[in-house]
């Protein structure tokens, strides 16, 4: 092993507005914020989820690559339809993938995310 995973880093048009999102998804909470970054994680603060703020950010297109994924997660959840509940709630939007053990969604930045069990 070279090493561990610090963190994550999503790129968006607004780091305060999609943070939340993540902080309810993951059970993580804010670890900094500026104006441009913030940082989210769990008690130890690593791994961490940071999201930093891109001028003229462009949405990715999935399943298409015109706009790359720019990244993704697969979340894992003991019911997939508790867990799809609980993210279109918070304002994710369903992206019509429905396989046997994992479901693909939007971010309310658009960025595609998976549940799974």
């Amino acid at each position: 092993m070279i090493g561990k995973l610090h963190s994550t880093v999503i790129d968006c048009p607004d780091p305060a507005a999609l943070a939340p999102f993540y902080e309810e998804l993951l059970g993580m909470s804010r670890v900094n914020t500026e104006d441009d970054w913030i940082t989210i994680g769990y008690a130890e603060g690593i791994p961490a989820v940071a999201f930093q703020k891109v001028d003229d950010y462009r949405a990715p297109e999935w399943p298409g690559q015109d706009v790359p994924q720019q990244f993704h997660l697969d979340v894992t959840v003991d019911d997939l339809d508790e867990g799809e509940r609980q993210v279109l709630e918070r304002g994710a939007t369903d992206a019509g993938v429905k396989e046997e053990g994992f479901r693909v969604y939007l971010d309310p930045a658009g960025h595609p995310f998976c549940l799974v069990v």
